[in-house]
């Protein structure tokens, strides 16, 4: 190869490795530097398609009377987003036909595949989301939302959440938390009980209660072929909040193996609480043989059978289905989860939907910055069920004081991931729920039950 071509070859290379790994080049930028540097404008177009940036959105977009939309939702969920969509086809005259789809993974990678995707898409989680964003398949966002304000409404954990190579390519139409812990107001301030701010006065906590020949915690884990996932949930946020999101997300993608320090250690934190000195009636065959919603009713029973409970914020529909006469924040509440390490306090597992757009037109352009308003999302939380992450609905909308707490810990949360077995593939999501059971019930077993794990795991990552 000539001397000028090797030199060429350079740049071209330099270029390619700046614009992945940074967000200092826009697609123009890349463009003109690409042919500056030897390439033909389809030549420099393909390459920077190849580099996930092929979804552009410059230029003056297709004008549509309607949008396909793709959704997971189903039951109280897509009756609440219809009623954002009518809302939003009154405000611009744009219809929005909805297909709703348990299996949205497969039946938007078929749709990609056959060069048929919706205009507008999105799922919980961020896989499949990043993914396609690194194939350039979504359209990127930063020159059509208002992005001084975005970053006004959105704590930057948020948008990085919805971000990919420093160009932001979703909206965040909802959100749940799993870092609350559910207790009694009322029975606290009989009792002289102080809400703990870190793991340790929780366990000092646990244990006074548990001396005084009370049961600190309800905990229940039963629930049909999923049965675990609740144990998983309490392993995940103290993951999380003992080693941070750098961390957290190595052992998502096994690049940490189960048999780690780190995982061990959050075994055992967990069982500091599931296998305490009188802390839950009945352990561990109780645990293993109760429902989790059953288990969050504890707290509330006359006269309480427990007076902690950790579950995610939706754990406010069972007490208030199960308790319609108790008064938000005042017969019931929750703390957030304690601060483990003070370096990432603050953090939060939970569930957020990721929203995106496949096609750009002016329908997908105005329904992504509707979508992102404070507008639309009131609506949502009016009706209940979920939190936005957006600062500027405010708080009074929620249907209670307690609701809109878990809105202000999400809108506020320095640290967020979605919990981690969720974000693992299928076989090791189900083996690590099994293994929560395992150790529920065998704790003197943890070093053999996470040498399982990580035997399944060096299966299922390299299959």
């Amino acid at each position: 190869m000539p001397i000028f071509d090797r030199h060429n070859r350079r740049d071209l290379d330099q270029l390619v490795e700046e614009f992945i790994t940074t967000s200092k080049i826009n697609r123009r930028q890349f463009l003109q530097r690409a042919t500056a540097a030897g390439l033909s404008i389809s030549a420099a177009s393909a390459l920077l398609e190849a580099c996930g940036g092929g979804t552009t959105t410059t230029g003056t977009p297709s004008t549509v009377s309607s949008i396909d939309v793709l959704t997971v939702w189903s039951g109280n969920e897509l009756a609440n987003f219809k009623l954002q969509t009518a809302a939003f086809k009154q405000k611009t005259g744009i219809n929005v036909n909805v297909e709703s789809t348990r299996d949205l993974p497969t039946v938007l990678n078929t749709r990609v595949r056959g060069n048929n995707p919706p205009d507008v898409t999105g799922s919980p989680g961020t896989s499949q989301f990043q993914t396609l964003a690194s194939q350039g398949k979504i359209v990127a966002l930063d020159n059509i939302l208002n992005m001084s304000q975005i970053q006004q409404n959105y704590a930057k954990t948020w948008l990085d959440y919805v971000s990919y190579n420093g160009h932001l390519y979703g909206v965040l139409p909802k959100a749940n938390s799993k870092g609350t812990i559910w207790y009694n107001p009322k029975q606290f301030q009989a009792n002289g009980y102080t809400v703990p701010t870190d793991w340790n006065g929780l366990v000092a906590l646990s244990s006074k209660i548990a001396s005084s020949g009370k049961y600190p915690w309800a905990m229940g884990v039963a629930s049909g072929a999923a049965s675990g996932w609740p144990a998983c949930d309490w392993i995940d946020q103290i993951y999380l909040s003992q080693n941070g999101p750098d961390m957290s997300d190595k052992w998502i993608a096994h690049k940490i193996p189960w048999t780690d320090s780190s995982v061990k250690n959050a075994f055992q934190m967990f069982g500091q609480i599931v296998h305490g000195n009188h802390y839950i009636n009945g352990a561990p065959a109780s645990i293993l043989a109760t429902g989790f919603q059953d288990a969050s009713y504890l707290p509330y029973a006359s006269p309480p059978k427990a007076y902690l409970y950790y579950l995610g914020d939706f754990t406010l529909g069972f007490i208030t289905t199960q308790f319609p006469s108790l008064k938000a924040g005042t017969d019931y509440n929750f703390f957030s989860f304690p601060t483990i390490n003070a370096q990432y306090a603050g953090a939060v597992t939970g569930g957020a939907d990721v929203m995106f757009a496949m096609k750009d037109n002016n329908g997908t352009r105005q329904f992504m910055q509707y979508m992102s308003s404070a507008e639309a999302q009131t609506i949502w939380i009016k009706q209940g069920g979920a939190s936005s992450v957006n600062k500027a609905v405010n708080l009074s909308d929620y249907p209670n004081a307690v609701q809109a707490n878990a809105a202000k810990q999400l809108t506020t949360a320095t640290i967020f991931r979605p919990s981690q077995d969720d974000q693992m593939p299928t076989a090791m999501e189900s083996a690590f729920w099994k293994a929560s059971l395992a150790y529920i019930a065998n704790p003197g077993q943890l070093d053999s039950i996470l040498s399982g794990l990580e035997s399944t795991a060096k299966s299922v990552y390299t299959s």
